[in-house]
Formats: C-alpha cells, sequence, structure tokens
C-alpha cells in the first residue's frame, strides 16, 4: 500500500519569488497611477510657479514703496518677461541707481499695461494692476493690485 500511495505522490516546489505575470499586473497598475498623477502634479507646480512670482513681485513692491519713502524721492519698479533664463525686477531710484534686483522664473509671466510703477515720497503711486500667470495654462492666475495711494493687495484670478 505504501508503494502505490508513493505512486500517486507527487512533489511540490517551495518557491517564494513572483511570477513573471504578478509582476507585469504590477507594473501595469503603477502605470496606471502614474499617468493619472502626472498632469495633477505639473498643475501644482505651475500654481506653485505663479504664487512665488507673486509673492516676489509684492515683496518688490513692498520695498519699492518703503524706499520712497525712506529716501525721500520717487522709486520706480520694472520687470521684464526674459524667457531665456530668469524674469528681472528692478528698483531704481531717481538717479537711475539700483536699489534692488528680484528674479522670477521665466515660465511665469507678468501681465500689466506698463512694465513699470513708480512710488512718491508722499505715498503715492500709478494705480496699476498686475497678472501673474504660467507657461502652464492650467495653472490659476494670481492678481496684484496697487492703488493710487500705494496700497498693495493680491488676491487670485485674472485672466491668463
Amino acid at each position: 500500500m505504501n508503494a502505490a500511495a508513493n505512486h500517486f505522490s507527487y512533489s511540490r516546489h517551495n518557491s517564494s519569488g513572483f511570477t513573471l505575470i504578478e509582476l507585469m499586473v504590477t507594473i501595469a497598475v503603477m502605470a496606471i497611477i502614474v499617468s493619472i498623477a502626472a498632469p495633477s502634479v505639473s498643475t501644482q507646480l505651475a500654481n506653485q510657479r505663479v504664487k512665488s512670482t507673486a509673492a516676489t513681485l509684492e515683496s518688490a513692491l513692498k520695498e519699492a514703496k518703503v524706499e520712497s519713502l525712506i529716501r525721500r524721492q520717487n522709486i520706480t519698479l520694472t520687470y521684464n518677461n526674459n524667457t531665456t533664463n530668469v524674469g528681472t525686477i528692478n528698483i531704481t531710484d531717481d538717479n537711475s541707481n539700483q536699489v534692488a534686483t528680484y528674479q522670477y522664473d521665466a515660465k511665469s509671466i507678468i501681465k500689466v499695461g506698463s512694465t513699470s510703477i513708480a512710488f512718491s515720497p508722499n505715498k503715492t503711486a500709478g494705480a496699476t494692476t498686475y497678472t501673474i500667470c504660467d507657461s502652464n495654462t492650467a495653472a490659476i492666475g494670481q492678481q496684484i493690485e496697487v492703488t493710487t495711494v500705494g496700497l498693495i493687495t493680491t488676491r487670485a484670478g485674472g485672466t491668463c
């Protein structure tokens, strides 16, 4: 009887690895998840660039306003959407002396009618609204408004 039982038994191979099919299914699921997440990540990066550029511009505007009061002279802020590397924001005094320079990502775009604004020591400025956009059109724009009395406010929105 033992001989008959041994005749029909088969040996099992214990393996601790994964089969090729299991690995292929796992890779396919991961590829689907990555393809869904990739557009969201690029939009988030674009939104972060817009916010960063808006914060940089707001800081530069506030510095220009304060410098005009401290120096008791007109201070001018200009920007240049340099498409090669970085955009630049320059603050200069009445004698065209450089007061400060800021840089922002070249993928960010600042839109406004005039590329310069002047702050006076009597706490006034040219009323201007800046719209900050990104080369990725899915990004949400930011607006920075400067009133004639030099009040600087930031809000989300704007037409890019």
